[in-house]
Protein backbone atom coordinates (compact mmCIF):
# COMPACT_ATOMS: atom_id res chain seq x y z
CA UNK A 1 0.00 0.00 0.00
CA UNK A 2 1.65 3.13 -0.99
CA UNK A 3 0.29 6.49 1.90
CA UNK A 4 -0.67 9.76 0.65
CA UNK A 5 2.55 12.03 0.39
CA UNK A 6 4.68 9.36 -1.09
CA UNK A 7 6.81 10.24 -4.52
CA UNK A 8 5.59 8.83 -7.59
CA UNK A 9 8.48 7.62 -9.88
CA UNK A 10 8.97 8.81 -13.04
CA UNK A 11 7.24 6.73 -15.20
CA UNK A 12 4.01 7.20 -12.90
CA UNK A 13 4.61 10.70 -13.22
CA UNK A 14 4.50 10.13 -17.20
CA UNK A 15 0.90 9.10 -16.35
CA UNK A 16 -0.48 11.89 -14.98
CA UNK A 17 1.08 14.46 -17.52
CA UNK A 18 -0.98 11.94 -20.02
CA UNK A 19 -3.89 11.62 -17.81
CA UNK A 20 -3.89 15.45 -17.38
CA UNK A 21 -4.00 15.91 -21.26
CA UNK A 22 -7.03 13.68 -20.94
CA UNK A 23 -8.88 16.03 -18.36
CA UNK A 24 -8.08 19.17 -20.73
CA UNK A 25 -8.93 18.15 -24.34
CA UNK A 26 -12.58 16.88 -22.64
CA UNK A 27 -13.47 19.02 -20.46
CA UNK A 28 -14.66 15.72 -17.93
CA UNK A 29 -14.10 16.53 -14.26
CA UNK A 30 -11.62 13.33 -13.88
CA UNK A 31 -9.01 11.63 -16.56
CA UNK A 32 -7.03 8.56 -16.27
CA UNK A 33 -3.87 6.91 -18.47
CA UNK A 34 -2.90 3.15 -18.06
CA UNK A 35 0.67 1.68 -18.36
CA UNK A 36 0.39 -2.46 -20.15
CA UNK A 37 2.55 -4.74 -19.85
CA UNK A 38 4.56 -3.92 -22.88
CA UNK A 39 4.92 -0.26 -21.54
CA UNK A 40 2.37 1.32 -23.86
CA UNK A 41 0.12 4.04 -22.48
CA UNK A 42 -3.16 4.86 -22.96
CA UNK A 43 -5.44 8.14 -21.54
CA UNK A 44 -9.08 8.50 -21.63
CA UNK A 45 -11.60 10.57 -20.03
CA UNK A 46 -15.26 10.11 -18.38
CA UNK A 47 -18.18 9.43 -20.98
CA UNK A 48 -21.71 10.63 -19.67
CA UNK A 49 -24.23 10.72 -22.04
CA UNK A 50 -27.84 9.67 -22.11
CA UNK A 51 -26.95 6.00 -22.84
CA UNK A 52 -23.05 5.49 -21.82
CA UNK A 53 -21.60 6.35 -18.67
CA UNK A 54 -17.80 5.44 -17.91
CA UNK A 55 -15.15 6.33 -15.85
CA UNK A 56 -11.95 7.78 -16.63
CA UNK A 57 -10.60 4.84 -15.92
CA UNK A 58 -12.59 2.56 -17.98
CA UNK A 59 -12.36 4.17 -20.82
CA UNK A 60 -8.24 3.91 -20.36
CA UNK A 61 -8.69 0.12 -19.50
CA UNK A 62 -11.01 0.10 -22.43
CA UNK A 63 -8.97 1.41 -24.90
CA UNK A 64 -5.93 -0.19 -23.80
CA UNK A 65 -7.51 -3.65 -24.15
CA UNK A 66 -8.80 -3.27 -27.57
CA UNK A 67 -5.98 -2.64 -28.59
CA UNK A 68 -4.29 -6.01 -27.22
CA UNK A 69 -3.06 -5.22 -23.96
CA UNK A 70 -2.88 -8.33 -22.18
CA UNK A 71 -1.53 -7.05 -18.83
CA UNK A 72 -1.24 -3.74 -17.14
CA UNK A 73 1.68 -2.32 -14.47
CA UNK A 74 0.19 0.93 -13.42
CA UNK A 75 -2.67 3.28 -13.65
CA UNK A 76 -3.31 7.17 -12.45
CA UNK A 77 -6.45 8.64 -11.94
CA UNK A 78 -7.19 11.93 -11.77
CA UNK A 79 -10.45 13.72 -10.54
CA UNK A 80 -11.82 9.85 -9.09
CA UNK A 81 -11.66 8.04 -5.84
CA UNK A 82 -10.76 4.29 -4.52
CA UNK A 83 -13.22 3.05 -5.42
CA UNK A 84 -13.99 3.53 -9.24
CA UNK A 85 -14.91 0.40 -11.06
CA UNK A 86 -12.42 0.68 -13.75
CA UNK A 87 -10.03 -0.19 -10.29
CA UNK A 88 -12.13 -3.79 -10.49
CA UNK A 89 -11.07 -4.84 -14.05
CA UNK A 90 -7.49 -3.68 -13.63
CA UNK A 91 -7.40 -5.86 -11.25
CA UNK A 92 -9.19 -8.60 -13.01
CA UNK A 93 -6.59 -8.34 -15.43
CA UNK A 94 -3.52 -8.03 -13.27
CA UNK A 95 -3.69 -8.67 -10.00
CA UNK A 96 -0.82 -6.67 -9.06
CA UNK A 97 -1.26 -3.39 -11.10
CA UNK A 98 -0.12 -0.10 -9.57
CA UNK A 99 -3.27 2.44 -8.90
CA UNK A 100 -2.59 5.76 -7.99
CA UNK A 101 -4.93 8.86 -7.65
CA UNK A 102 -3.93 12.10 -7.10
CA UNK A 103 -5.03 15.32 -7.36
CA UNK A 104 -4.63 17.84 -10.54
CA UNK A 105 -1.33 19.03 -9.47
CA UNK A 106 -0.23 15.11 -9.41
CA UNK A 107 0.02 14.98 -6.15
CA UNK A 108 -0.87 11.75 -4.70
CA UNK A 109 -4.37 11.04 -2.92
CA UNK A 110 -4.28 7.28 -2.75
CA UNK A 111 -2.35 4.79 -3.93
CA UNK A 112 -2.51 0.53 -4.05
CA UNK A 113 -0.08 -2.29 -4.95
CA UNK A 114 3.27 -3.48 -5.55
CA UNK A 115 6.26 -0.96 -6.32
Amino acid sequence: MIVPGDELGDEDRKLVILARGALARSGSASGAAVRDADGRTYAGARVDTATLALTALQVAVATALSSGATGFEAAVLIGGTTDDPGIDTLREISTDTNVFVTDTAGRLIAGEGSR
